[in-house]
C-alpha cells in the first residue's frame, strides 16, 4: 500500500482526531502515506473512524472509486464498522500483510422522474425511503417491478432497502433481516393500512418504480441513506434499482455476520455460543 484515507466522525470529540493522528503516524514509520477526510480515486484503503453513520456518508464515493473500506467502530451500534477500537492495530497490521476478507456490498441507485424531467442519480448503502412528513392522513404510492404492476401501498411511507440496510429502518418497520451475501432489493411499508401489506424482496435485476397517487400538497420526502433529496409530488415517480457500483468492505476476521447480529441486537441475552449461561 503506498497512500490510504482516513475519515473521522464529525463532531466536538477529541478521540477520532487523537486516533487519526496515532493512525498517521503508525502508517507513516511503515512507509505509507496518509490523506485526512479525502475521498479520492487512487487511494489503497479508506479507514473510517466513527460509526456506520460516518461510513454511510463516503459509501457512494468509495464505491465509485472501488477503494477498500475497514471500518473502525467509535459509536454504538456497528454493524459495519465492526472493528473495535481496542483491535484496530491488530485488524491493520493484518491488512497490510494481506489477510483479509472483502465482502461486496450492493447499492441501490434511485432518481425522482417529475413532469418528465429525471434527476441525477443518487446512491444508498442502507435504503431510500419515500416518507410522508406531518400530514395526518396515509399516502398512496403506486409500485412496478419491471413494468409490472404490484400493488398501492396506502402507509406512511415505503422503505427500499438494500440487505446490508435490512438491520436499519426496515428491521424498525417489521421488515426481514437478510444476510449481506443475498444480492437483492426489499420493498417494506412504513404503517401500511391493511395488514396483509407484507414486506416483498426482489432479485437484484429489478427496476422499481413508485408514483405517488394521493395529493397533491402532500408533504412527502425521499430520503437517500437518510439525508433528504427531493421532495415528491403528485405524479411524481421515484425509480430505484441496483447501483453499477459495489461497496469493498473489509470484514473482520474475528467476527461472524451472526456473532454481530447477537451482540448487537442482543439476541439470546441469557444464552452464550448456543449454551445456557445459568448452566
Amino acid at each position: 500500500m503506498r497512500e490510504i484515507g482516513i475519515i473521522k466522525r464529525p463532531g466536538n470529540t477529541e478521540e477520532p482526531e487523537m486516533i487519526a493522528a496515532e493512525l498517521q503516524l503508525w502508517f507513516r514509520e511503515r512507509g505509507i502515506n496518509v490523506v485526512i477526510d479525502q475521498v479520492k480515486q487512487g487511494l489503497d484503503l479508506l479507514i473510517i473512524l466513527g460509526g456506520d453513520g460516518t461510513l454511510l456518508h463516503v459509501a457512494e464515493q468509495a464505491s465509485r472509486y472501488g477503494i477498500p473500506v475497514v471500518g473502525i467502530n467509535l459509536g454504538d451500534l456497528g454493524f459495519l464498522t465492526e472493528v473495535s477500537k481496542d483491535e484496530r492495530y491488530e485488524a491493520l497490521e493484518a491488512i497490510l500483510n494481506n489477510k483479509f476478507t472483502i465482502e461486496h456490498r450492493l447499492l441501490l441507485k434511485t432518481r425522482l422522474i417529475s413532469r418528465g424531467q429525471a434527476s441525477e442519480w443518487r446512491r444508498a448503502l442502507n435504503d431510500v425511503v419515500i416518507s410522508k412528513g406531518n400530514i395526518d392522513r396515509l399516502i398512496q404510492l403506486d409500485s412496478w417491478a419491471n413494468n409490472k404492476y404490484i400493488t398501492t401501498y396506502r402507509a406512511d411511507g415505503l422503505i427500499f432497502s438494500t440487505p446490508t440496510g435490512a438491520t436499519a429502518y426496515n428491521l424498525s418497520a417489521g421488515g426481514p433481516i437478510v444476510h449481506p451475501a443475498l444480492q437483492s432489493i426489499l420493498i417494506t411499508p412504513i404503517c401500511p393500512f391493511m395488514l396483509d401489506s407484507r414486506p416483498l424482496l426482489v432479485a437484484p435485476n429489478t427496476i422499481l418504480t413508485a408514483k405517488l397517487k394521493n395529493g397533491p400538497r402532500q408533504d412527502v420526502k425521499v430520503l437517500v441513506d437518510g439525508q433528504s433529496a427531493w421532495d415528491i409530488h403528485l405524479d411524481d415517480t421515484i425509480e430505484i434499482q441496483a447501483s453499477e457500483y459495489y461497496l469493498k468492505l473489509i470484514a473482520s476476521s474475528k467476527k461472524d455476520y451472526f456473532e454481530i447480529l447477537r451482540n448487537k441486537l442482543n439476541w439470546g441475552s441469557s444464552i452464550k455460543n448456543g449454551r445456557n449461561s445459568s448452566i
